[in-house]
This record gives C-alpha cells, structure tokens and sequence, in this order.
C-alpha cells in the first residue's frame, strides 16, 4: 500500500469519528451506569474489558512481525502505548468492583473492531518507516511536548481511575456516589479528560496522521461519554455540584 492510499484511509477513518459524534449524543453505550437489556447478551465485566483492549497491542505490533526497523522514537511511542495498554487491559480490570456486573457483548465486539484497526494503522505506519523517526527526532520539540502532554494525561486519567474504584464498597458493586477529590472538583469525567489529553500528547510526539486520528476518535467516543455521564449525575444526585462541568473545567 502506498503512503498517498493510506493516508487518504486514515483520513476517512478520522472523519467517520466525527460523523458518528451526534450519534453518540444521542445513543449512549448501554453499559457501565447506563446499562440497560436493551443491548442483548453481556459478559462479565471485568473479562470483557480484558479482551476487548488487549487486542490493540497485538495489532500495534503485528505489523513489525513482518519486519521494520525499530528506532529509538518508535521504541519510545511503542512503549507508551504498551504501557497504556497494560494499565488498560491489565491493571484497571483487576482493580474493578463490579462483581455480578456484565457488558454487552455488542459492545465488546465493537470494542474490539476499532481497536484492532486503529492499532494496526498506528503500527502499520510506524513499521512501514514513513515517519522519518531516526535519531534527530528526539531532539524535535514537537517529540518532547508530545510526551510531557502524554505524561499529563496518563497521570490524570489513573489519579481519576483510582478516586472512582476506591468509591466502590466492596459489598455494593450496584452502588454508585459522588465522586470527589483531585479534578472532580471541576469536572464529572476527569478520566476521560486524562484519555483525551494523553493521546492528543501522542499525537504531537509522533506527528503522523494515524496518531491524530486515534486522538480525534479518542475525543469523539469520550467526549459525548463524558456528557452523559453528567447528565446523569445531575438527574441522580439532587445535591450534585452545580459549579462541575461534565468534561473540560469552567467551559464544557
């Protein structure tokens, strides 16, 4: 396949994202806090979370099975989403109090779908050796910015992981309260904030389009997510803080 192919492919990808934003406004996944029958079959949650991310790992590196040179850029990029990927497809399951709760499976497909192809096009690209990364490329800004704003990110999103189980009594997995503390403070869904920040600082690191459109996609799941998620606080809690936004302080 051909750079000008590829990149009109990711292009299209990335538009598909923010075509689908006013359909995920108006259907919000029926899982989590807004689970319903209406979504058929469910696994156990924690299983289905497992599966469904470990896969984008795999398809990130299986392009490199058929060869491609690993500079030292790309073995920093690929360390950054693998140590993602741990956190979300190891750790945050094994931390969950969710017993007796399942996800739909359709949802767990779907899950699997868009992370098989978006990880295969970050390492596609990345394999394929289109970016340029030799060593001078640690010495760009654009590199260094990328990774403190992926930093930023990383940290907020686990700090808002971490406050949100710690909430959840071991013997009411139903149970849901108020969150606060750390960013909660100003915003409903400081995770998905993290999320957002963290793969907009991969996509300055790698300067790629492939890159830019997982954050694009990351932003147009997450976004109306996190709106939902506020409307619902606000609709189940009387005495939520009137003063939080659902995504970006002060703004949204």
């Amino acid at each position: 396949m051909s750079l000008q192919t590829f990149n009109w492919l990711i292009l299209c990808w990335a538009l598909l994202a923010v075509a689908l934003v006013p359909v995920q406004l108006w259907l919000t996944p029926g899982y989590g806090r807004h689970a319903s029958g209406k979504w058929g079959p469910g696994i156990d949650n924690r299983l289905g979370w497992i599966v469904m991310e470990i896969v984008s790992p795999v398809a990130l590196l299986a392009p490199f099975a058929a060869g491609g040179a690993v500079s030292a850029p790309v073995a920093v990029f690929l360390g950054l989403w693998l140590a993602h990927y741990l956190q979300r497809s190891v750790i945050y399951p094994l931390t969950m109090r969710t017993r007796g709760k399942k996800i739909p499976l359709v949802i767990v497909a779907s899950a699997i779908l868009f992370n098989t192809a978006n990880g295969w096009a970050n390492g596609y690209y990345l394999a394929q050796g289109w970016g340029g990364y030799g060593g001078q490329w640690l010495a760009d800004p654009r590199f260094w910015i990328g990774l403190a704003v992926f930093a930023l990110g990383a940290t907020i999103n686990i700090r808002a992981d971490r406050r949100l189980v710690a909430l959840r009594d071991h013997g009411e997995p139903q149970t849901y309260v108020i969150p606060k503390g750390g960013l909660f403070r100003w915003v409903s869904c400081p995770n998905h904030l993290g999320e957002i920040v963290e793969w907009t600082g991969f996509a300055i690191a790698c300067w790629n389009l492939p890159a830019l459109a997982f954050a694009v996609w990351t932003a147009a799941n997450l976004a109306p997510r996190a709106i939902a998620h506020h409307r619902w606080y606000r609709q189940t809690f009387p005495d939520y803080p009137s003063e939080r936004k659902a995504l970006i302080p002060f703004l949204l």
